[in-house]
């Protein structure tokens, strides 16, 4: 299971559809989406369009969940690939809390 460190992450996640060229036309815009579009750009030092090693060191936990948000392993994480890592992070986050719940349910108290 994915560790919490990557907090950073989901939230650079959350931004994407601020810009017209990183979300589709029809997609809402929240506010998590908007911080995580906002903090990417921000740590986007080169303006390249993605994040590079160098650029996330400063951020320990984004760093560290670095290479489970590079999918296609190519050194850099792009907004698309963070996109994708909040999706798969939150469905693990959410199935996990179902499970706990489930479990102080299931229990007398």
């Amino acid at each position: 299971m994915m560790k919490a460190p990557i907090s950073l992450l989901l939230a650079l996640l959350a931004a994407a559809p601020l810009h017209a060229q990183t979300a589709s036309a029809n997609a809402p815009v929240s506010k998590g989406e908007a911080k995580a579009i906002r903090e990417f750009h921000m740590l986007d030092f080169n303006g390249d369009g993605k994040l590079s090693r160098a650029e996330v060191a400063i951020v320990p936990r984004l760093a560290a969940a670095f290479d489970d948000a590079d999918t296609n392993r190519d050194g850099y994480v792009t907004l698309e690939e963070v996109r994708a890592f909040a999706v798969k992070y939150r469905a693990e986050r959410d199935r996990a809390r179902a499970e706990a719940k489930a479990r102080e349910g299931g229990s007398p108290p």
